[in-house]
């Protein structure tokens, strides 16, 4: 890795996920329903949720209005609660309630995309992959690793480049700390940075 990589995970070298789950099934529950809302909500719903189905088995039989109830302080609960059912028996009854280990099988579940593939890849099998967030993209194009026009894939395989595989997965968690609590779309801390005269501090998020 380069100077710039290796000051971001001197800053968090610990760095882990922040979702909360005992199982990689309720990783990939959590997983979706963090798309456009923070882990600590995704975990305040994840909380009770769990609690009352903890596995495939048991959440492909609940109700879509209970769980609705469950997360709705979660952006798009409709949408993600039909998901969830949806997911809960394809892996109950397909894949005999173990999640998929490879991407394709992963792609194909209601409501995982690419980097919900990747992240269950990472976290919970341990098998080398790179997830790009909000914050990794943001980071990436801050840094100058990826262009601004890239896309979310653009950035991901040229981040794999700048970085050895076997630090994908630790690197995805150090970049993540670092965009979430350092480097923030709105106010990063710039003064305090090392790499502020080696980035484009101009460059904001799309909204």
């Amino acid at each position: 890795m380069d100077e710039k990589l290796q000051y971001i995970y001197s800053l968090y070298p610990h760095a882990q996920c922040e979702l909360h789950y005992q199982t990689i099934f309720q990783l990939l529950i959590a997983v979706v329903l963090s798309a456009q809302t923070t882990d600590a909500r995704v975990n305040q719903a994840t909380e009770k949720l769990f609690f009352k189905f903890p596995d495939a088995h048991l959440l492909k039989n609940a109700s879509l209005k209970e769980v609705e109830e469950i997360i709705k302080s979660i952006g798009m609960y409709k949408v993600k609660a039909k998901h969830l059912l949806e997911i809960a028996k394809i892996i109950d009854e397909k894949y005999h309630g173990e999640v998929p280990k490879n991407k394709e099988d992963l792609l194909q579940l209601p409501g995982v995309g690419n980097k919900t593939a990747n992240v269950i890849l990472a976290e919970g099998y341990k098998i080398p992959a790179l997830p790009v967030d909000t914050h990794i993209h943001r980071i990436a194009k801050r840094l100058k690793y990826a262009d601004i026009e890239d896309s979310v894939e653009v950035v991901e395989e040229k981040l794999k480049k700048a970085i050895e595989p076997e630090n994908w997965i630790q690197m995805h968690h150090s970049l993540i700390f670092f965009g979430r609590y350092f480097c923030k779309a709105k106010q990063p801390e710039c003064d305090k940075c090392q790499l502020k005269d080696q980035c484009q501090k101009e460059y904001k998020p799309l909204k």
